[in-house]
């Protein structure tokens, strides 16, 4: 049976990921990275609007010191400070979400 490309409507050969026609990407399947150790974009900005004066989306991202700050703003303020840092969380979760920040504290790209 053959495949048609969905770009140009050129008959592919089989089993090609690029149409010889246009180059259009046709099996995009086989093209995708998926790095197993990549962290998902929507947990982190969950994490950071939920618990964002705690820093736990900065922990699950790895950015270790900015978590400590946060952590520390938070408990050793006696909680007086939370607001602030749960704002600076806020913000972090949409800006992750919007893809503003779009990779961890090792350079991976956040998957969707």
């Amino acid at each position: 049976m053959a495949k048609y490309c969905s770009n140009c409507g050129e008959a592919l050969k089989e089993g090609a990921d690029i149409c010889l026609k246009c180059g259009k990407i046709v099996n995009e399947a086989r093209n995708i990275n998926h790095d197993p150790n990549a962290k998902s974009k929507v947990v982190a900005g969950i994490l950071g609007i939920l618990l964002g004066s705690l820093g736990v989306h900065n922990f699950y991202l790895g950015y270790t010191g900015k978590a400590l700050a946060q952590v520390l703003l938070t408990v050793l303020s006696c909680f007086i400070l939370s607001p602030i840092t749960a704002i600076w969380g806020l913000i972090e979760g949409i800006m992750i979400l919007t893809g503003n920040i779009d990779s961890d504290a090792e350079g991976r790209k956040l998957t969707d």
